[in-house]
C-alpha cells in the first residue's frame, strides 16, 4: 500500500509498505479516507520533534471506513465511519491512575512515536477508533481530533458560560479553542498578526479580533473588560513572550492555559501569580474528549470543516507541504484525501 513517509528530516516521500493484517482479537483495520496535516507533522519533517525515530509514516488526524475487525471487537462493524484517537498509554502509571493518560510516562502517539495514518490503510485497536455518524463527512471526521485539542484546553481552563476568554494565536489550534470556548458559552477575544486569520476568526464567531500591529493589546483587553482583564487566557502560540503576556492579561482569580512546547524561559515574576492567585495549567493532547466532541459534531453544535482552508489528494502531499512552507499565512488546515 502507499504511505507518506518522512525518510529523514527534509525528505518526504510516497512509499510502498506492507498492508496491515489482523493480528489480535481487538484489532481494527480501517481504509483511510482523510488525514489532516498538523504542526507536529511539519516538525517531524523539519527534524525538530525529539520523540521521532526515522523513517516515520506521519499523520494522526485520521478518518476512514472500517474494513476488518478482530474476533472480540464489539463496538464497530465493517462499513462504519471512524475517527482515530491517536494516543496509546499504559493505564498504570501515576498520570494514568490520575485520569491523565495523555501525559502517560509511556505515552505513544500515532504518527510520532509509531507509524501514523497517512497511508491507505491503518490498523489500531478498537479503543483507538471512535464511530462517527454517517451524517458527518469523512474530512470532518478526520478533524475531530484537532477539535479535541480545543476541548482539552477549555476543559483545563475551566471555561464557563459568561467567562471572557482571550486566545493568543488564530492558527488551527487557536481556532479550535475559539470554537470550543464559544460552545461553552464564553465571550471570546482572539489575537494574531495575520489579518486573514483574524478575519476568518471573526466570521466563525469571535466576539472581538485584536491586531497587535494596530493596538496595544493590554490596553485593548483592559478597555473591553472594564479593567477586569480576561478570566481565561489560552496561549496557542507557545513563545516565551506570549506566555508572559498570558499571565499579565489574566484577571484576578483567572486561569492561564499554555499549549506550547517552547523550551526558552519566560520572565514572569511570582508576584503576578500570587497577587492574582492565578492558575497556570498546561494542556497536551486530550483526555477522554472524543465522545463529547463527536456528539457535538453530530448534533451540529460544532463543525470541524470550519478549520479547513485547503484540500489535496495524497499524491500531491509535497505540494501541500510546499504551501505550508512558503505561504503559511494562507493556510488554516490542509486535508489530504486518500
Amino acid at each position: 500500500m502507499k504511505a507518506i513517509q518522512v525518510e529523514k528530516p527534509g525528505e518526504l516521500e510516497i512509499v510502498e509498505i506492507e498492508k496491515p493484517k489482523l493480528e489480535n482479537t481487538q484489532d481494527v483495520i480501517v481504509k483511510v479516507k482523510s488525514v489532516g496535516i498538523c504542526g507536529s507533522d511539519v516538525h517531524i519533517y523539519h527534524g525538530s520533534n525529539p520523540f521521532t525515530v526515522y523513517p516515520r509514516v506521519i499523520g494522526h488526524e485520521v478518518s476512514g471506513i472500517v474494513e476488518e475487525v478482530g474476533d472480540k471487537v464489539t463496538s464497530l462493524k465493517v462499513g462504519d465511519l471512524v475517527a482515530l484517537e491517536p494516543i496509546l498509554y499504559c493505564g498504570e502509571c501515576y498520570a494514568c491512575q490520575k485520569g491523565q493518560p495523555n501525559v502517560c510516562k509511556s505515552l505513544e502517539v500515532f504518527g510520532v512515536h509509531r507509524d501514523g495514518g497517512m497511508s491507505e490503510w491503518l490498523k489500531a485497536e478498537e479503543k483507538n477508533w471512535h464511530k462517527v455518524s454517517d451524517c458527518v463527512s469523512e474530512e470532518a471526521a478526520a478533524l475531530i481530533e484537532p477539535l479535541t485539542i480545543g476541548a482539552q484546553a477549555t476543559f483545563r481552563g475551566e471555561v464557563r458560560r459568561g467567562d471572557t476568554v482571550f486566545v493568543i494565536g488564530a492558527g488551527p489550534t487557536g481556532i479550535a479553542c475559539l470554537l470550543l470556548a464559544k460552545e461553552r458559552g464564553a465571550k471570546v477575544f482572539i489575537s494574531d498578526f495575520n489579518q486573514t486569520r483574524l478575519n476568518y476568526a471573526a466570521s466563525i464567531g469571535a466576539d472581538v479580533i485584536i491586531q497587535p500591529k494596530e493596538v496595544e493589546v493590554t490596553e485593548k483587553i483592559d478597555e473591553l473588560t472594564d479593567g477586569e482583564m480576561a478570566n481565561v487566557v489560552i496561549d496557542a502560540v507557545g513563545l516565551p513572550q506570549t506566555f508572559q503576556q498570558a499571565v499579565e492579561l489574566a484577571s484576578i482569580a483567572g486561569t492561564v492555559v499554555t499549549l506550547g512546547f517552547n523550551e526558552q524561559p519566560s520572565a514572569i515574576p511570582s508576584l503576578l501569580l500570587t497577587k492574582k492567585e492565578l492558575k497556570v495549567v498546561g494542556s497536551r493532547l486530550q483526555t477522554h474528549q472524543f465522545k463529547g466532541v463527536i456528539e457535538k459534531v453530530e448534533k451540529g453544535k460544532l463543525d470541524p470543516s470550519q478549520i479547513i482552508s485547503h484540500r489535496f489528494p495524497m499524491e500531491q502531499v509535497k505540494d501541500a507541504f510546499d504551501l505550508l512552507e512558503n505561504k503559511p499565512e494562507e493556510v488554516r488546515k490542509i486535508v489530504l484525501t486518500f
